[in-house]
């Protein structure tokens, strides 16, 4: 898969794609990130990207000019061009089974934004796809675009040593339940056992005790799962 970020700071990006799994997987060539910085096709003659809002406001606002021709110039570059995700508090909620839909592309394309948002052109004439990742606001959609990243990269065939790991995660389409509570060595930690159904050695009766807890947990925490639909919607129960 190719991924091509669009950022006014890819500088944020250095650490987070040279560590651990992902930088394994881009190892691999499993996955591929390439930043892309809108400054370097801005027309204005002093280098700026942004500029006062019409009709006043606090804030600066992201031109259109340099993120349209930035944007279309590496969408002309790949053969089929997959889906443009624009990061915004604005944008439809990111879950997994959205994330899950993507991995099955070979390209996808991030927008992040900054300062008090986009020129409203810039989505009239590009038509991403607008992503939000909750209901709260954050500086720019660098961390939100690398949340998108791992989520998807995780699903990638081969990214994870144990391939049922993604499958048995929260929240995928295969396990709609949180997942069950886990423990490694010790035995005995300050008085807290590990539980003994693990210790047996029964590999149905340790299977039916996490969809037990599985089950509990997420009555406990979110039972909100319990009355979605496939596609992530509610049904009408509580």
């Amino acid at each position: 898969m190719r991924i091509d970020v669009f950022s006014l700071f890819p500088e944020l990006f250095a650490g987070f794609l040279s560590e651990s799994i992902l930088k394994r997987a881009i190892d691999r060539q499993l996955l591929e990130v390439l930043l892309h910085n809108p400054r370097q096709w801005t027309e204005n003659k002093h280098g700026r990207v942004d500029d006062r809002p019409y009709g006043g406001g606090p804030g600066m606002v992201l031109a259109p000019q340099p993120v349209v021709d930035c944007v279309q110039a590496i969408r002309a570059e790949v053969a089929k061009p997959g889906p443009l995700l624009l990061l915004s508090p604005t944008g439809r909620t990111w879950n997994q089974r959205w994330a899950e839909e993507l991995a099955a592309e070979s390209h996808l394309m991030m927008i992040c934004g900054r300062y008090e948002g986009f020129d409203q052109r810039i989505l009239d004439v590009l038509q991403p796809i607008e992503v939000s990742l909750g209901d709260y606001i954050i500086n720019g959609g660098e961390v939100a675009a690398m949340v998108l990243i791992e989520t998807v990269m995780r699903l990638l065939p081969g990214a994870l040593g144990d391939e049922q790991s993604a499958s048995q995660d929260s929240f995928s389409t295969e396990n709609r339940l949180l997942e069950y509570p886990q423990y490694t060595r010790p035995r005995d930690f300050r008085g807290w056992q590990v539980p003994e159904v693990l210790l047996s050695g029964d590999h149905p009766k340790i299977q039916a005790w996490r969809q037990e807890q599985s089950e509990i947990r997420t009555r406990q925490r979110r039972s909100d799962l319990l009355t979605e639909t496939n596609d992530g919607e509610r049904t009408g129960g509580e």
